[in-house]
């Protein structure tokens, strides 16, 4: 990686390894930055800055080879190391997130959910067990995890990241419709689910 890549950047790059996986189930073993861009609706000089990020030895004009750009952006996103991770609310949205098998394959290990519903606590999930919150901070430590994808309700979202950044949690993914007040050392990356719905409505109404 020559230098440092922007979030706009790493969004289309994520958008072009799906691209690429699509192109290898199709058996098709090259593609090329205007085929990308095509698809995408966006310039093709744009793609061909974009893979000119990558250590790829690939050709823009001829073409570039699926596997091997595929690989490349797995290198520069982290795909190859695994990073495991925590689901914290086992609601509707924290039950589907556990459910969605294709986060390994983007390097997204979720090894366990925790709740504070009695009710919930011990029910399994695709293989992963619901835990009662208070033995997040005894099982983070003991699996070394550092990362959560928070699904709690907003009403109980500041007060579970407190316990979360007391457990020794660096690293907070949050689906819960709620600005979270973080210490400076914690990363805290915000999916706006409704957010991105009211654009995309916007959109549509102009």
């Amino acid at each position: 990686m020559k230098e440092k890549i922007s979030d706009k950047t790493i969004n289309r790059l994520t958008l072009y390894h799906c691209i690429l996986s699509d192109f290898i189930t199709s058996g098709i073993e090259t593609i090329t930055s205007v085929q990308i861009a095509n698809l995408l609706k966006i310039d093709d000089s744009q793609v061909r800055k974009d893979i000119s990020l990558l250590e790829n030895s690939g050709k823009s004009r001829v073409g570039y080879i699926v596997s091997d750009l595929k690989k490349s952006i797995e290198k520069t996103l982290g795909f190859a190391h695994p990073k495991n991770a925590f689901i914290v609310g086992a609601g509707n949205l924290g039950l589907a997130l556990a459910k969605y098998d294709n986060f390994l394959n983007y390097g997204l290990n979720v090894l366990a959910l925790f709740d504070n519903d009695p009710l919930k606590v011990g029910v399994t999930i695709n293989k992963k067990e619901v835990f009662h919150i208070s033995r997040l901070p005894e099982l983070a430590k003991k699996m070394g995890v550092q990362m959560v994808l928070l699904t709690v309700p907003r009403i109980a979202a500041q007060s579970t990241v407190d316990f979360l950044v007391d457990s020794n949690i660096k690293y907070i993914w949050n689906f819960s419709p709620s600005v979270l007040r973080v210490p400076d050392d914690i990363e805290v990356w915000n999916e706006n689910l409704m957010g991105n719905f009211l654009h995309f409505s916007y959109k549509i109404s102009n």
